[in-house]
């Protein structure tokens, strides 16, 4: 399977939990580097909750070591971080690495949870009175497949496809297959060492290393620490290369070309592929804009996200991929990227909207946008408003205005037309429900001239 250097398509933005620590700091989750949210998993609990296990007998013991080593494919009960049991599924094995050792350990993906919670686990964590029997999943499919209505039978497939809309069966397999197993555990970026959720294509040479680290300034990754010092001795970067288009207070964002700064462009999608789980669809990065966010301090400008969007699109796309870095989730950053996009929109005197398809963390952060930009304008608005209007004003693209009234109930068809039904209590309330805004976007320090227009 060929991998692209572009990242596009699945959005995700700042409501993932964070999932790093810094070097020299003590870390802040009880069970382990990752703090979660609810949809991410279970919650870390105090180790000491799991209850005393009665004594085995031989006849258990033995009945425990036959099934040993545990098959690909088999189901078992996991004990997680948080000290509970969570079905599993092992994706992969491997011996452990001491000589004398023939014990296993295990790659297992948590089946009620994302991907991105996939991790190795040792055999003392498993509960082998729970191993299900190893089933052919080709006929499992089958058989489940006789037993479902056709209603029932898509939305299946709907759910197991989501975030991979472009790639039919075989495609998605070799995809799944082929990135079932994190290649890289760590990265060290800055001051931050971060927990990765995903694989990523890394050069060959660099598939037995579980940590790599980052120059935070030009994105070179090298396989040990003392090779990062001496090239932070003489990389004379303090910020991404590129154009400073944009800067209030201690934020700034470089305006990146990837014909330019090739390199550049394909280390930060290694890099972004490590927390995005999702397709292949771009060979080059010459045709992609990358806009990196940056905290600025005197030590230089350190990343704290980023956007890439097409030189030239004709499907009126204004952003291909973005990303919140873990350590800066949960801020606003994720926010403040896609309103940055639909500022750069209005620049340029076009309507955008994001690359599909979206994640469902990408629709919730894109939904949660267009709802406050539209009921901000309607709360204000005296008299009659159109969604042409509406879409004039914001930037935001008719159907995902139409689509975001449409699933707040505040637009009825009418004689042949969309009518816009504005009750001022309903705004308040979905504006409560839509939560804060974030960080907002000063225009006026915006100093940035659209790709067309540059000779």
């Amino acid at each position: 399977m060929r991998f692209s250097f572009e990242c596009s398509g699945e959005i995700m933005g700042s409501l993932e939990a964070p999932t790093s620590t810094e070097n020299g700091g003590s870390n802040p989750s009880p069970g382990g580097s990752r703090n979660h949210t609810a949809g991410d998993g279970p919650l870390p609990a105090a180790a000491n909750s799991t209850p005393a296990q009665p004594p085995e007998n031989d006849a258990t013991r033995k009945r425990k070591a036959s099934m040993l080593p545990l098959e690909v494919g088999t189901r078992v009960m996991c004990r997680w971080r948080d000290a509970k049991f969570h079905p599993v599924k092992v994706i992969e094995r491997r011996k452990m690495p001491t000589p004398a050792s023939n014990d296993y350990e295990y790659y297992v993906h948590y089946t009620e949870f994302n991907r991105r919670l996939d991790e190795w686990v040792k055999l003392e964590q498993l509960d082998l009175d729970s191993v299900e029997t190893v089933v052919d999943e080709k006929v499992e499919d089958k058989v489940t497949s006789l037993k479902m209505t056709r209603h029932q039978k898509r939305k299946i497939d709907e759910t197991h496809v989501e975030g991979h809309e472009e790639l039919d069966a075989a495609s998605l397999r070799e995809h799944e297959e082929f990135t079932k197993v994190k290649n890289i555990a760590t990265v060290e970026l800055g001051r931050y060492e971060i927990e990765t959720w995903y694989f990523s294509p890394f050069p060959p040479e660099y598939n037995d290393s579980l940590k790599l680290y980052f120059c935070e300034f030009c994105l070179t990754f090298m396989k040990r620490k003392e090779q990062l010092q001496r090239h932070m001795r003489k990389c004379d970067l303090k910020h991404p290369p590129g154009d400073e288009i944009y800067r209030s207070g201690t934020l700034s964002m470089f305006e990146v070309d990837g014909k330019k700064n090739k390199v550049y462009g394909q280390n930060l999608c290694y890099l972004a592929k490590l927390f995005l789980d999702h397709k292949t669809l771009y060979y080059d990065v010459d045709l992609f804009l990358f806009y990196v966010l940056c905290e600025c301090d005197d030590r230089g400008c350190h990343m704290v996200g980023y956007f890439s969007k097409e030189k030239h699109s004709e499907e009126s796309y204004n952003l291909a991929c973005i990303l919140t870095l873990p350590p800066y989730q949960r801020k606003g950053y994720g926010k403040f990227l896609i309103a940055f996009s639909y500022e750069l929109s209005k620049k340029e005197g076009k309507v955008g909207t994001p690359e599909r398809p979206l994640s469902d963390l990408g629709l919730l952060s894109y939904r949660g946008y267009w709802t406050r930009v539209l009921l901000d304008i309607l709360k204000k608005h005296k008299g009659n408003i159109s969604i042409k209007e509406l879409s004039d004003m914001t930037a935001i693209k008719a159907e995902d205005i139409l689509s975001t009234l449409q699933g707040l109930e505040l637009i009825q068809y009418r004689k042949g037309q969309h009518v816009i039904c504005a009750d001022p209590k309903v705004l308040d309330r979905h504006l409560k429900a839509a939560g804060r805004g974030g960080l907002e976007v000063d225009v006026c320090k915006l100093i940035w001239t659209p790709y067309k227009e540059q000779s």
